[in-house]
């Protein structure tokens, strides 16, 4: 047993009330995993009675980076290690099929094996662009088994689009599929010239011809009856070893060896793995104990709402890092039972979701496509503990008007959170405990967490308290750091901070400056406690006559407008004051909605240059994969 350096004595005291943690020295400080139950305070060395694999504590006297054991390097060590500890937990659930950690183990090594077949080798790029499934979350495993970076790519993305990540990152392979929600992937590609690096292409399922309802084996579960959907044997069978293979969607199409390195004529899933047979266990296990806790894990992409997408690099041991401490954070636990309805693509999927998951040996419900009422039922049946989503995924369950008693937790974030609906997320959903936190992609999701049990004034008005191990600081325009209360732009520090935009030193140095600190484009204030309040983004930010106008600050107060559901305003050229400001309005239904009534209103309530000098009424805001509100196209319907 190793424990963290620093503090290699603290051991937790927990249970569903007490969060106490001790060192040798006396020090409490901030549990950094979920241990227990201890009945009393254990001796140094003492190992968990639940045999969690990792026991020790950070002190608050301590900033070092943690020192994790071999298995907990890397996330291939991650998964076989839990297979070894908890192999008979339920690690995934799809349907009817429930995957245990070790066959999930088992599973992805036959990726590995495949992959492996394929020619995929340390540090190659290979890219998922697919629908939340088991499949995807075997294939990201097995990927990173053979010494892969992953690259995701968000099934939103057209062909342009994720063609220009697979050139920029030169992936050796694609993994997608056919048939999700009536799109054919693979032909998005077919006009967008040649792809030189990709060496093969997989399609994970063909929803064309497997399901007559053109719904996905993966995402069945939430729109078919129980008799409908496949089994384990259905998902996973393999075709042979040798000779011809049927394709995935089992049309007895030939296609070649998944070995063979082609990047126009796609193989199916079942001749993939059937491929990578030749492939001895050993081997793919040996790879995967060879994959080194610095190596690239991902790419994730920006979202792009300020520009180009850039790829944002992140390695297994920081990975592993900063979700471990989230997890703890936030109470994931072994047992729990988490609806993944954010994209993979995304670190609130893939990092929040999988990853985490992983971690805790939780169980995974991953959903393609969120349907409030599918997820409501799928919520009773398997007795979800936790979800996290975006502000609308629970507005929409809350439409359902059902409660879940088993929900003990339930966050949210990326947007203002109004405590209206936090009060309702607990009484009228169930849930017991709510935290929101706040994160971009190149501090590998997360920057801090407004923990479960917070008030819940503070918890929608702050995004809560700094990751620990990392550090907020508010900078003023000349760089230095503000006062207590004052807003600024936010910059942060610790393992929490990527290792920069692939190919683009420029735009990385300007992220991240020479002592560390990630400049986060937003702007903030810290109040006395260490909580902070996002209150822009910098970018998003306009000037109206010579005059400052945050965004954030005029949506606020038209949330407070009878009928508004959503609201999101924007600055748009003006040729006499520069720039003024646009809304863009969702009506809730509740109440007649008038718009000159709403400027009205804003009239008593703002300053002049501070109004929208336009209202539009949507059905609903663009919003990026993670959630937020799309504002540059919003800039570009004016």
């Amino acid at each position: 047993m190793v424990p963290l350096s620093g503090c290699r004595t603290r051991r937790r005291a927990c249970d569903t009330t007490d969060r106490d943690s001790w060192c040798a020295n006396g020090l409490r400080g901030t549990c950094l995993r979920h241990h227990g139950p201890w009945t009393a305070r254990p001796a140094a060395g003492e190992v968990c009675s639940t045999g969690c694999i990792q026991t020790a504590m950070v002190c608050e006297e301590m900033t070092a980076e943690p020192e994790f054991p071999t298995a907990w390097a890397t996330i291939p060590g991650l998964v076989s290690e839990q297979a070894r500890r908890n192999g008979s937990t339920v690690a995934i659930v799809e349907g009817r099929t429930r995957r245990t950690y070790a066959e999930l183990h088992a599973e992805a090594s036959r990726v590995t094996r495949a992959a492996m077949a394929c020619g995929v080798t340390a540090g190659d790029r290979v890219a998922i662009w697919a629908p939340n499934s088991a499949r995807w979350i075997v294939t990201a495993l097995g990927l990173l088994g053979a010494g892969a970076t992953l690259v995701p790519i968000g099934t939103r993305l057209r062909g342009p689009e994720a063609a220009d990540i697979l050139r920029r990152t030169r992936c050796r392979g694609l993994f997608t599929v056919r048939g999700f929600l009536g799109i054919d992937y693979p032909s998005l590609l077919t006009d967008q010239g040649v792809l030189p690096d990709l060496d093969f292409r997989v399609v994970l399922s063909d929803t064309r011809t497997m399901d007559s309802t053109g719904v996905a084996p993966e995402i069945a579960h939430s729109r078919r009856t129980a008799a409908d959907r496949q089994t384990a044997d259905d998902v996973f069978a393999s075709a042979g070893a040798s000779g011809s293979h049927r394709d995935s969607a089992g049309t007895g199409a030939q296609s070649s060896p998944a070995g063979r390195r082609s990047g126009s004529a796609p193989t199916g899933w079942r001749a993939f793995l059937a491929g990578g047979e030749r492939i001895p266990l050993s081997e793919a296990r040996s790879r995967a104990d060879a994959v080194s806790a610095e190596a690239l894990s991902d790419i994730l992409f920006t979202s792009g709402t300020t520009g180009t997408p850039k790829g944002v690099l992140a390695t297994h041991r920081q990975t592993l890092a900063v979700l471990d401490r989230w997890a703890s954070a936030v109470t994931l636990r072994h047992g729990d039972r988490c609806l993944l309805v954010n994209p993979f693509s995304h670190t609130f999927g893939y990092k929040a979701g999988i990853v985490a998951c992983l971690l805790r040996a939780a169980t995974m419900f991953p959903v393609a496509v969120f349907d409030p009422r599918s997820a409501a039922d799928l919520m009773t049946a398997e007795r979800i503990t936790v979800l996290a989503g975006p502000p609308t995924v629970f507005t929409d369950l809350l439409a359902v008007g059902r409660s879940y008693p088993e929900l003990r937790l339930a966050g949210t974030g990326g947007t203002a959170i109004p405590a209206e609906l936090i009060a309702r997320m607990r009484a009228d959903l169930g849930a017991d405990q709510v935290f929101t936190a706040y994160g971009l992609t190149e501090s590998i999701g997360v920057v801090t967490v407004c923990p479960p049990g917070t008030d819940i004034d503070r918890t929608a008005h702050t995004v809560g308290k700094a990751l620990p191990g990392s550090e907020i600081r508010i900078l003023g325009t000349d760089g230095r750091e503000v006062p207590v209360g004052t807003p600024g732009r936010i910059v942060v520090r610790g393992p929490n901070v990527m290792g920069g935009y692939l190919d683009d030193p420029d735009a990385t140095a300007a992220a991240v400056d020479p002592q560390g600190w990630l400049h986060t484009g937003d702007v903030g204030a810290l109040d006395p406690d260490g909580y902070l309040r996002v209150t822009d983004r910098l970018a998003d930010m306009f000037i109206v006559g010579g005059f400052n106008v945050s965004p954030a600050e005029v949506e606020q107060t038209l949330r407070g407008f009878p009928g508004i559901a959503e609201v999101a305003v924007v600055g748009v050229p003006d040729e006499r004051l520069g720039e003024v400001g646009a809304a863009f309005v969702v009506p809730s239904g509740t109440a007649p909605f008038d718009a000159d009534d709403l400027l009205a209103w804003c009239r008593t309530r703002l300053a002049g240059y501070k109004i929208p000098r336009t209202v539009r009424i949507l059905d609903r805001l663009p919003r990026t994969p993670a959630g937020k509100v799309h504002k540059r196209r919003l800039r570009c319907a004016q």
